[in-house]
């Protein structure tokens, strides 16, 4: 992914207002991100726990979309599968809701998708980041597929978003 500036992000949003782009936190580490193994930008608000957001390159134009995630009851924290990576966590995993795009979004139509908790599923799929015993499944893929398959999982996600 190409490194993003700050307003870039903020122009990105689809199911968001202006002014809630405009308020947003941004990450101050922009500068310092891992862009060349990046598929996606994903950031939990540091402000707001149940907020995340994630940005990605579509048609070669960041799109970008606001999240919710609320937090598990300690009850719900068991193994789960992120459906963007297919990596495993205990606890690891959450359902991240978007509001949908447009009209649909104003009238509370939402989508989610589970997602690692801390939305560094191009890390896991590079092995970069290490998400524990039994994370990630033994697959005959080349790594290049596997990203792929990632970009293919985001992308599919933000036409549900979109659509």
């Amino acid at each position: 992914m190409k490194p993003l500036t700050e307003q870039e992000i903020r122009t990105a949003f689809v199911n968001c207002t202006k002014g809630e782009a405009k308020r947003l936190s941004i990450p101050r580490d922009l500068v310092d991100r891992p862009w060349d193994d990046l598929d996606f930008l994903g950031w939990r608000d540091p402000q707001s726990p149940e907020r995340a957001y994630l940005v990605t390159t579509l048609d070669g134009h960041p799109k970008a979309l606001q999240l919710r995630c609320p937090s598990p009851a300690s009850w719900q924290i068991r193994r789960g599968m992120c459906s963007i990576c297919l990596t495993s966590h205990t606890g690891g995993v959450s359902l991240m809701v978007a509001p949908k795009a447009r009209q649909a979004g104003q009238q509370g139509n939402s989508v989610g998708t589970y997602m690692c908790s801390d939305l560094a599923c191009s890390l896991y799929v590079r092995g970069k980041k290490d998400a524990g015993a039994d994370g990630r499944i033994q697959e005959s893929l080349t790594l290049e597929e596997k990203i792929a398959r990632t970009v293919a999982n985001v992308a599919e996600f933000f036409a549900k978003v979109t659509g």
